[in-house]
């Protein structure tokens, strides 16, 4: 700890107003995601604690709101805050589970197609050029599309594994071309011949040599990629084929308040939109500091 404390990252980090902002906003986030059995002042997904009285009431300073809804209410007499508190949680882990779902694919794809080279590497190369002639957003409606017809029935966490599936077959494709790249360079440097002379085996290089060596692109890329993801997950849960409608997230509490936004019910949609935003540019940001923080160059 005390040997971080005294890096460059950290030095950069404190030195920059901007990654500190950025940091105690995903921090809140997560906290309030995290923990919103406890401090969400309401249960949004208990369908009994719901008074239809109390729909579409405005956020508290408004001359019809109430005190106990903040941010006001739903359609339905949901919390608005405590649906945003749940909502944050269901998408940001679909974002963190498809990026490392993605990051374990692309990496692995990418460590295996610079190391070993041709028609392995030409073959892998070619599937990445296929999947980037086409917007990941159409890909992951297909895969999401199939994947439903198939399981027309299914329950919740099938559910949500064809969704991380779905967004993580559209992300693996960078983290396969970065990686590949760095392992091109690294496996002409002296220690990996070092390690071939003296017989360890192929796997066992990439593993414990030149796997460390590339990860650095990789986590500024992972930490980018999260905000891609959770906006994407956003977009298939607006468009109606995301997360299952009983476990609302961001995306879906955006489309139901779309209905009501014409009709004076902002608050429906905008908060959580507002939430979205402030997600997806504070991890952004996040990544844009780490980005230089690890590459002296862009100092």
């Amino acid at each position: 700890m005390a040997r971080f404390l005294d890096g460059d990252v950290w030095h950069s980090f404190k030195n920059s107003p901007v990654a500190i902002i950025a940091a105690v906003i995903a921090t809140i986030c997560i906290v309030c995601a995290l923990f919103a059995n406890w401090i969400a002042p309401h249960n949004p997904l208990d369908l009994a604690s719901l008074e239809l009285m109390d729909a579409r009431l405005p956020p508290a300073w408004e001359d019809e709101g109430k005190p106990k809804y903040l941010l006001g209410t739903d359609d339905q007499g949901r919390d608005i805050l405590s649906a945003l508190m749940y909502g944050s949680r269901i998408s940001l882990f679909v974002g963190l589970a498809s990026v490392l779902v993605s990051v374990i694919i692309g990496v692995s794809l990418g460590l295996l197609s610079g190391f070993v080279g041709g028609r392995v590497d030409a073959f892998i190369m070619r599937v990445c050029d296929v999947m980037l002639s086409f917007p990941s957003i159409l890909i992951a409606l297909l895969i999401d599309g199939v994947g439903r017809a198939m399981f027309p029935n299914a329950h919740d966490t099938l559910a949500f594994t064809v969704l991380i599936i779905a967004i993580s077959l559209t992300g693996w494709v960078q983290y396969a071309r970065t990686v590949r790249g760095s392992t091109m360079v690294e496996r002409q440097r002296e220690y990996v011949q070092a390690a071939r002379v003296i017989g360890v085996s192929p796997a066992r290089i990439m593993r414990r040599h030149v796997l460390p060596n590339v990860m650095g692109p990789v986590l500024v890329l992972a930490t980018i990629h999260i905000a891609t993801a959770i906006i994407t997950e956003a977009t298939l849960s607006f468009l109606g084929v995301g997360v299952p409608p009983t476990s609302p997230s961001l995306g879906t509490l955006i489309r139901v308040g779309q209905d009501f936004l014409f009709s004076g019910e902002w608050w429906i949609t905008i908060f959580p939109g507002i939430v979205l935003i402030m997600i997806a540019l504070s991890v952004n940001l996040l990544g844009d500091w780490l980005r230089d923080a690890l590459n002296p160059r862009l100092r």
